[in-house]
């Protein structure tokens, strides 16, 4: 791998790490000073509502902009956020309203974080590395959201809630300091207005349907997946014994991930998005596991292969983005692909109560197994879905937006030999005959025809209709 891409990789796994330290903090900082359950709702919801508001836009400033120079900035803003929040609690004077709106803060540096984030990964390794760049970045991902909040819980407990929220403060500051340290640079063209910015990265995803159908079948993945991860917290309380089983099937869903991650980087399929749908298709079982009451055993082994599919879908599906996206699209794109997760999850947690209030647990529960497995199912039917291949380059748009370069410039001459040959003789004789009128044909202009320009789609483009697709890791998680 290149040197810019282990400095993102390194800041990536402190900030990861900080999530964690930051997750346990503010649970511990809010119930200790007299918050409760709608504190924390309150606190949460303004953190995911900022995201709905600002990731789309955060998508348009990462294609405008360098975006290593906005994930820089952004781990500033999240720096100096979290640093306040560890200020106030540590001067013992909680304050709702402006906890509310330092999380406020760094949410929307986070909205403008993450689309940066994806429009700069195929920028750092080259294009057959991705898929294990990918790969590597989803593994540390899960091992770090396994020991974050383990050691944010040790922390917390020896140091108390403010030291958290510093250590987390300390991780956004490394981060940053990695980023702007990324020498990569990407092409940026004109600028055209905000929302027709914002149409152009839609229309990029309706011209590739499985783009826009994999976005369409995430959201209702994502809607059931809301409920599942409502249900089996009450499941694991009620019937597998409560703090105990959470921690057993936590650390199983962990190792699912880091093993599917595993796959990703060894295996590497030529039709990749098809094999990932056909690896989410694991996640049905990881639900009805939990069909079978106080079976803890069958929920575990659940959670290690319907895991273990997800993460490689997620490694499959950002890849296959990445390969078959233009570049100057990724943010955009990125952004509304996440946009779905921050939509749909909350949509289906809010649904679980009053659905099992009116059917029953475990029939709600096998219902959402089954949106899972249609919903991956059904893209195996798109044949862009099917049939998309790994392309040598990265595809341009086959529906560019005019507005995104309104002064194209000219074809560069790609002959390479445009100068005439020269004259090896090493006595040359004048012709005692000059012809004063050179014959034209003598020195025909080359045919268009005979020379034509490369192919500027290297590859199959399997997906000339419009297409869709969703989620936040871009995963369906």
């Amino acid at each position: 791998m290149t040197r810019d891409f282990r400095l993102l990789a390194t800041g990536q796994a402190l900030s990861w790490l900080g999530n964690g330290f930051q997750t346990v903090a503010l649970a511990v900082a809010v119930v200790t000073h007299g918050g409760g359950a709608h504190d924390l709702g309150l606190v949460m919801a303004a953190s995911v509502l900022t995201m709905l508001a600002g990731t789309l836009f955060g998508g348009v400033w990462a294609d405008r902009l360098q975006p290593r120079h906005v994930m820089a900035v952004s781990d500033l803003v999240r720096l100096l956020a979290t640093a306040g929040i560890a200020v106030m609690f540590a001067g013992g004077g909680y304050q709702l309203p402006l906890l509310c709106a330092l999380t406020v803060v760094s949410s929307g540096a986070g909205a403008f974080f993450t689309p940066a984030m994806s429009a700069l990964k195929p920028l750092l390794v080259p294009a057959d590395q991705l898929q294990r760049a990918n790969a590597t970045l989803t593994m540390l991902q899960t091992g770090c959201g396994v020991a974050g909040p383990a050691l944010g819980g040790l922390t917390v407990a020896a140091f108390g809630a403010p030291a958290g929220f510093a250590a987390d403060a300390v991780s956004f500051g490394l981060s940053g300091v990695f980023a702007a340290m990324l020498s990569v640079r990407a092409d940026r063209g004109p600028r055209a207005p905000m929302f027709r910015e914002l149409a152009a990265g839609w229309q990029a995803i309706r011209s590739r349907d499985w783009l826009l159908g994999g976005l369409l079948g995430a959201t209702v993945y994502h809607i059931a997946n809301g409920m599942i991860l409502v249900l089996v917290m009450v499941i694991a309380v009620e019937r597998l014994g409560g703090a105990h089983a959470v921690g057993w099937i936590s650390a199983a869903e962990g190792l699912g991930g880091l093993l599917g991650s595993a796959l990703a980087l060894r295996f590497q399929p030529r039709r990749l998005l098809r094999a990932g749908w056909l690896t989410l298709l694991l996640m049905p079982f990881w639900a009805l596991s939990y069909v079978w009451p106080g079976m803890l055993t069958a929920i575990l082994a659940g959670a290690i292969i319907g895991y273990g599919g997800l993460m490689f879908f997620a490694v499959a599906w950002e890849t296959a983005i990445q390969d078959r996206v233009p570049r100057a699209m990724l943010g955009r794109v990125s952004s509304w692909d996440y946009l779905t997760s921050f939509l749909a999850m909350p949509v289906g947690s809010a649904l679980a109560g009053p659905l099992t209030a009116r059917f029953g647990l475990d029939q709600v529960m096998i219902a959402c197994a089954v949106v899972l497995a249609a919903s991956a199912a059904s893209q195996l039917l798109i044949p862009g879905s099917r049939n998309l291949t790994r392309s040598a380059q990265p595809q341009p748009d086959p529906n560019p937006d005019p507005l995104s370069d309104p002064n194209p410039l000219p074809a560069p001459n790609l002959d390479p030999d445009p100068l005439p040959a020269p004259n090896l003789d090493p006595d040359p004789q004048p012709n005692p005959n000059p012809d004063p009128q050179p014959n034209p044909l003598s020195h025909p202009k080359p045919n268009p025809l005979s020379d034509p320009q490369p192919n500027p789609m290297p590859g199959l483009n399997p997906d000339p209709l419009p297409d869709l697709k969703p989620e936040a890791t871009s995963t369906p998680a």
